[in-house]
């Protein structure tokens, strides 16, 4: 059934500049925009059932680009430590209670809740070895709706033994997910691939041997399955995989070397000391950056060349990147990216900081074209979209524009009326 939503509409088709249209009106069908207008009459929507949201902002939805679901418990806690000895003393021993499946349901539940909370509706999500916890994370955002390509991480080095699993296990894991991924169990729309999904997902380098990279590369290969993982984070990891991979070119080559960077799509986080024959690699491959501000801040990592990979060309999205990050709030991911760049600038005022639209198209179109069409509101795009009531903010003193900025700078999940993916109005997810 067609719908046709009237409120203030806002979004980015190109990174440049908002679209706006003042008291507009949106044509959905089958969970695709067919049209966006300033006038009812301009819509094929004679039959559409008209929803009228008043004086609201309605924009897209958040994609979160890089999150580790299994460590909301640590959020905010270690922000002292450096990658290494963070992993070593609080993430891998958190992770390696997901074998409980029970305690794995618990806190996918609060997590999941949060990212709704804060109108994230895709998310490229890391798991944890365990596969009946990885089954489980899907499944729960299977039942709530929510898009997310879902990895099982792959680790056989370099880790604690409860969390490292040989090749042949992985593998058979791996695919048992797949199998059931393709299964009318995860398919919600015929005429579109599932919402939810899994993904290739060796942790990094340094925990994966070469046997495990390569059995990687050939599951997204012969399953044209995406890939996930870590890039460039920090200068001790690159010294490390440097010694762990000497036949490599860079960090970027000892994945691309095993299928792992290109070959199918592919989203590196942080990326923050990669220059030269990487970025090169990257561009030829169209390897996306998912860039994770408050995680390179708290761990000590640094600021990614956010402003280099727009000029040069790259795909960009945004990641929360918890626990490393602090925070699930992926409107605010946007101020941190505006404020790295602008630390940037202070250093070089040759590269531009982000301007408002930049970080917008960053979170929302640039990110969610790694979903397919999603992100934005032009015809053929899925319907993922925010109501935000941002009354509580004296809407009228200010122009849309600036409604919706102060809203992603001072407003809250509270304002977020109403959440959609692919169509559907995206209700509260239970909690137990």
């Amino acid at each position: 059934m067609k719908k046709v939503y009237k409120a203030h509409i806002l979004f980015t088709k190109e990174k440049d500049r908002f679209e706006v249209y003042e008291n507009g009106y949106i044509a959905v069908e089958d969970g695709i925009v067919k049209g966006v207008a300033s006038n009812l009459s301009d819509l094929d929507a004679a039959d559409a059932e008209v929803v009228d949201f008043g004086n609201r902002l309605l924009i897209p939805a958040m994609n979160d680009m890089h999150v580790h679901a299994p460590q909301v418990h640590n959020q905010g806690v270690a922000m002292d430590l450096e990658l290494l000895p963070w992993l070593q003393n609080y993430t891998f021993p958190e992770e390696a209670k997901y074998a409980d499946v029970s305690y794995a349901e618990r806190m996918y539940r609060r997590f999941l809740h949060t990212q709704w909370l804060f109108g994230t509706m895709r998310s490229v999500v890391f798991g944890t070895v365990h596969t009946a916890s990885t089954r489980k994370l899907m499944q729960l955002y299977q039942d709530a709706g929510m898009g997310a390509l879902v990895g099982k991480v792959a680790m056989n080095r370099n880790c604690p033994d409860n969390l490292s699993e040989d090749v042949e296990a992985y593998v058979e894991g791996q695919e048992s997910l797949i199998a059931e991924a393709n299964s009318s169990l995860f398919t919600l729309h015929s005429s579109l691939p599932p919402l939810v999904r899994p993904i290739i997902t060796p942790r990094f380098v340094p925990s994966c041997t070469p046997e495990l990279l390569k059995a990687c590369g050939e599951l997204a290969e012969k399953y044209q399955l995406p890939v996930q993982s870590h890039l460039s984070e920090n200068t001790s990891e690159i010294a490390w995989v440097q010694e762990l991979e000497p036949e490599s070119e860079s960090y970027g080559d000892a994945y691309n070397r095993y299928g792992l960077f290109g070959q199918t799509p592919t989203i590196m986080a942080h990326c923050v000391w990669t220059h030269g024959q990487e970025l090169e690699l990257m561009k030829r491959n169209g390897v996306m950056v998912a860039h994770c501000p408050t995680s390179n801040f708290n761990i000590a990592s640094g600021m990614a060349p956010i402003r280099t990979f727009l000029d040069e060309g790259l795909h960009i999205g945004l990641g929360s990147d918890i626990s490393g990050g602090h925070d699930l709030n992926m409107f605010r991911m946007l101020v941190y990216a505006i404020q790295v760049s602008k630390m940037q600038y202070q250093q070089d005022h040759s590269k531009a900081f982000l301007t408002l639209s930049e970080a917008f198209w960053l979170a929302t179109k640039s990110a969610g074209s790694f979903f397919g069409k999603v992100g934005s509101f032009e015809p053929g795009y899925e319907f993922d979209a925010l109501v935000i009531d941002d009354s509580v903010l004296y809407p009228d003193e200010y122009s849309l524009q600036h409604r919706l900025e102060r809203f992603v700078y001072v407003g809250d999940d509270r304002q977020i009326l109403h959440r959609f993916c692919r169509g559907q109005e995206i209700k509260e997810p239970k909690l137990s």
